[in-house]
């Protein structure tokens, strides 16, 4: 999982360097051109982008055939407000949270990785990869969202300025439904 954060689209040369299958959740563009291109451009180190709506059937079939995947959730954005199943504060916010990631990871049995960027000058990044849990099951439901939102915020705070602000992440936080107060 990681966050709008810093240069996160260089990720997918890791799949030059891993033997792993590499999967990109991604959200299909409206514009058929521009998905084209976001597609080639992010698929071009063999990375294979799948829409929210294949996920867990291409994960599944994934598991069954007993693959060794990577897969990437950018999991940051904002859901749409009467479709989320859980809201929390984010920055000092209430906000709905997607926690697709965490379900997949109950399903399938996946472990959960924080995925930070850290820039150290221009044209050069560090990541770190932190383990967040390789037994998502022994977690009750969206704490493993709530933990990586937290160090999402956390990220934000050591340096706001990488943080891709433009996505409208509180939109709805005047939505708030009454049983989420």
């Amino acid at each position: 999982m990681c966050a709008h954060y810093g240069s996160w689209e260089w990720i997918f040369i890791l799949q030059k360097h891993i033997n792993h299958k590499g999967y990109a959740v991604y959200k299909r563009l409206a514009n058929k051109h521009f998905d084209k291109l976001v597609k080639r451009i992010r698929a071009k180190y063999n990375s294979h982008l799948i829409t929210t709506k294949e996920t867990y059937g291409v994960l599944l079939e994934s598991k069954k055939k007993n693959e060794l995947t990577i897969n990437g959730f950018v999991s940051d954005q904002s859901p749409k407000a009467h479709k989320a199943f859980h809201w929390n504060e984010f920055m000092g916010i209430k906000v709905p949270m997607y926690t697709g990631a965490e379900m997949l990871a109950k399903k399938l049995d996946m472990a959960v990785v924080f995925f930070s960027v850290k820039r150290i000058k221009r044209g050069y990044y560090e990541t770190t990869f932190t383990t967040i849990t390789e037994n998502p099951k022994a977690y009750k439901d969206y704490e493993i969202t709530d933990l990586f939102f937290k160090m999402v915020e956390k990220q934000i705070l050591e340096a706001p300025q990488y943080y891709l602000w433009t996505h409208k992440r509180w939109k709805h936080r005047d939505k708030v439904p009454a049983e989420f107060l």
